[in-house]
């Protein structure tokens, strides 16, 4: 639903907790985030799952003007679509 690769359970659950602990197993994967602006528009960035804490987690963008730039998100994020989040190979 979220992540879109073999792993088919990861992020199917509707709980912050269990989206917490899927995001823990990532850390350090690269993946594709695509972000809902709202009225048809996303944004898509590339990085890196850096941390993980209790009510945000980050990700180390690789791509863009500025490589050492990070951008945190809420497990809710991940739960209304609002974060659409793919792993990379």
């Amino acid at each position: 639903m979220f992540i879109m690769n073999e792993v088919t359970d990861l992020f199917e659950r509707s709980d912050v907790l269990h989206v917490r602990s899927d995001i823990q197993k990532i850390i350090g994967s690269k993946v594709k985030l695509e972000t809902n602006k709202g009225r048809h528009k996303s944004v898509i960035n590339r990085g890196i799952v850096s941390n993980v804490y209790p009510s945000i987690f980050t990700i180390q963008l690789s791509d863009g003007p500025d490589p050492s730039r990070k951008m945190s998100f809420s497990y809710t994020d991940v739960l209304t679509n609002t974060v659409e989040i793919t792993l990379c190979e």
